[in-house]
């Protein structure tokens, strides 16, 4: 994945780790969610556990998406 050109991806969430000026995301990763899985207890405050690879879900638009890569600053 590492020589795979990265999108762009904007985030208005300032107080992120990976936030960056111009609401760039500065993430090696972006893991998203459906929101119903948004309550899960996971370990980290970010993207790339083992269980992101075990299923999929369908979203009919983007207000039922929350971004898990998401990590304070800190």
């Amino acid at each position: 994945m590492a020589n795979e050109a990265k999108p762009l991806v904007k985030c208005s969430v300032s107080n992120c780790h990976y936030w960056g000026e111009q609401n760039l995301c500065h993430a090696e990763m972006i893991m998203i969610e459906i929101d119903r899985h948004a309550n899960v207890k996971l370990n980290e405050e970010y993207g790339a556990e083992p269980y992101v690879d075990d299923h999929q879900d369908i979203a009919d638009k983007s207000s039922e998406t929350c971004c898990l890569t998401f990590k304070p600053k800190g």
